[in-house]
């Protein structure tokens, strides 16, 4: 695929620039080790590094265009164009240098801290189950209609964005649902993506690391809405406190969905057991596998994003019924023995917290609660000891264990969660630092009934311990323990 410079400029900001804009670019870079010849590089300054003291490296590759923030002197074969931000100078450009295929996409983006990748999945396999072809963008895993493609990021960086945007459109794909992380909104990744909808599932305790206060992390998703146009939908939890927040300034059309407040789409939980809810969704009743509060928000979002779209209500409400948890959401096992495992992705206070009230909901009060927590590393430290303080609260014992430390020493991390374990739960709360041998000290101790939730990495298939990914995977090795019971 080749594109002149003139054809990826549109809504591009030019400040200045030298050289032809008639060059041909066959592919846009922003990592000065994938520039070649034929390759316009984007100088971007990242919070670790800046691309700008690349800029040579590029152009010694054979780099033939150059966007930058910084005024410099390239030799006169190099165009070098002067632009004001250039991670959203990117993000123009790859929707242009793409043909902008989210305009030829019913495109529907979730937004929130939990419940996000339940939701966008669930609507891709509801979507499917109605008989359209769709795409996936979610932090598991990236799907054009049946073909998986791995995910590295929420959402992906502008490029592969649009790349991935415009394979659905190639494939024939008429719908999509992505994820819409802050850390994409913030850097630029979905500016240029036009969405048909937005939905926001509720805001809270996390990525403090990355944007240092709750009120920026709050208005950075509401940038998300206020970038939605007139012809857009904004879908949002009104049980949330922020919720309505988000509709301040959009020009998109409004709605609300709840649980328990006046909305425009609700649901009311007549059952909740392990072996799913019985929910009540506009006056109908409808049985569906997934469990818990948290699993009835989220597919009531669902279901209100299907009548935004105009789907057949019955229809609708049939296909749900028949959808399934997603990988390493509430994910449960039982063992012949009759122990209960959880595998749940709880890696913020609130959703290991509404994780264990569904627990508690479910639970008859007769058998023991064990709950396996870390906190990830090189991450915002000050939800640790909330995260162990909330275990301890409601849990019958603790065992504190290792996450993805990634370059933090698991050691530190377990003394920060420690210091949120209060006195009265010294006694029923155990340090190991192996997260394997943290979930076979479980398993060992629990008896018939009792329910062991392993929470924190979810769907996650390693373990990032000093740059490195190791293999490990909760519910296999729960599984395989399990399995060694009945020998």
């Amino acid at each position: 695929m080749e594109r002149s410079i003139n054809d990826i400029l549109k809504n591009c900001t030019v400040l200045e620039y030298s050289g032809a804009l008639d060059r041909v670019v066959s592919e846009l870079v922003f990592d000065s080790r994938k520039a070649i010849a034929g390759t316009a590089f984007f100088a971007i300054k990242g919070s670790a590094v800046d691309g700008h003291q690349f800029i040579a490296a590029a152009i010694s590759a054979g780099c033939s265009v150059i966007f930058s923030e910084e005024k410099i002197a390239v030799p006169e074969h190099v165009t070098f164009i002067l632009t004001d931000n250039t991670s959203k100078t990117l993000a123009f450009a790859a929707a242009n240098f793409y043909t902008n295929p989210s305009e030829k996409l019913k495109l529907v983006g979730i937004t929130g801290t939990n419940g996000k990748t339940t939701t966008t999945t669930l609507l891709f396999n509801l979507y499917t189950k109605l008989g359209f072809h769709c795409g996936l963008l979610s932090t598991v895993v990236n799907k054009i209609g049946s073909r998986e493609i791995v995910s590295t990021h929420t959402t992906p960086d502008p490029v592969s964005l649009n790349a991935l945007l415009a394979e659905m459109v190639e494939e024939g794909c008429s719908h999509c649902f992505m994820e819409v992380s802050s850390h994409a909104i913030h850097q630029h990744r979905i500016t240029g993506i036009s969405f048909v909808g937005g939905v926001f599932t509720n805001i809270t305790h996390d990525h403090l690391d990355y944007h240092k206060t709750f009120l920026e992390y709050v208005n950075v998703k509401k940038t998300f809405f206020d970038a939605l146009d007139k012809s857009a939908f904004a879908l949002t939890n009104v049980d949330d406190k922020n919720g309505r927040v988000m509709l301040q300034n959009t020009a998109a059309r409004n709605y609300t969905y709840a649980l328990k407040s006046p909305a425009d789409f609700k649901v009311k939980v007549l059952e909740n057991q392990f072996s799913g809810l019985v929910l009540s969704i506009d006056k109908i009743e409808l049985w569906t596998r997934l469990i818990g509060d948290f699993n009835a928000y989220n597919l009531l979002a669902v279901y209100a994003v299907s009548q935004l779209l105009g789907e057949d209500k019955t229809e609708v409400l049939t296909a749900i019924s028949s959808l399934e948890s997603v990988e390493g959401r509430f994910e449960y096992f039982q063992s012949a023995t009759g122990i209960i495992a959880i595998v749940d992705y709880a890696h913020t206070p609130d959703a290991l917290e509404n994780v264990l009230k569904t627990i508690a909901n479910i639970r008859s009060k007769n058998e023991t609660v064990y709950t396996i927590i870390g906190c990830g590393g090189d991450r915002d430290k000050t939800k640790r000891p909330k995260m162990a303080a909330i275990a301890c609260e409601r849990s019958d014992k603790v065992i504190l264990t290792s996450d993805n430390p990634r370059t933090e020493d698991p050691a530190v991390i377990l003394d920060e969660m420690m210091l949120g374990v209060e006195g009265q739960f010294f006694k029923k709360t155990l340090s190991i630092l192996d997260r394997a041998q943290a979930i076979k000290t479980a398993i060992a101790m629990a008896e018939k009934g009792d329910i062991i939730l392993i929470a924190g990495k979810g769907h996650e298939k390693y373990q990032d311990i000093k740059g490195v990914k190791h293999d490990f995977d909760d519910l296999q090795i729960t599984i395989d323990l399990f399995k060694k019971l009945e020998k």
